[in-house]
């Protein structure tokens, strides 16, 4: 159990990580259901936005690189912004350990390759 956190560790150290912190949105009352109907709509408007803003959805594009860009940006932290409140849902309503998850998540992508231990040589 030792080596395997500090295998962890050394791996959480090695790795490249984005983090994020969201607030939880507090003038909500989101269930489960709502909040996955709510990441569709908003994985859809990043979809939309990535298509159509870039033009390959046939229309020209109307917007510049960097305006279209920026939409992208706005879209993809709506979508972390509603996966956050799932999170909380998920917690709060029916006790799931994110963290738990997240070290789940962590060892998949490690098993699948996507996610390569480098030495400290490296």
């Amino acid at each position: 159990m030792a080596s395997d956190l500090i295998f962890l560790c050394r791996v959480v150290i090695d790795m490249q990580k984005k983090i994020i912190a969201l607030p939880k949105l507090n003038n909500l009352t989101p269930t489960m259901e709502s909040t996955a109907l709510k990441l569709m709509e908003e994985a859809g408007e990043l979809a939309q936005a990535i298509g159509k803003l870039r033009g390959m959805s046939g229309e020209r594009c109307a917007v510049g690189e960097g305006e279209a860009l920026a939409c992208i940006t706005r879209e993809l932290l709506d979508v972390a912004q509603t996966a956050v409140s799932m999170m909380f849902v998920l917690e709060e309503n029916y006790g799931v350990s994110i963290e738990k998850a997240l070290d789940e998540h962590i060892a998949k992508l490690m098993s699948k390759g996507y996610l390569v231990q480098r030495s400290n040589a490296e």
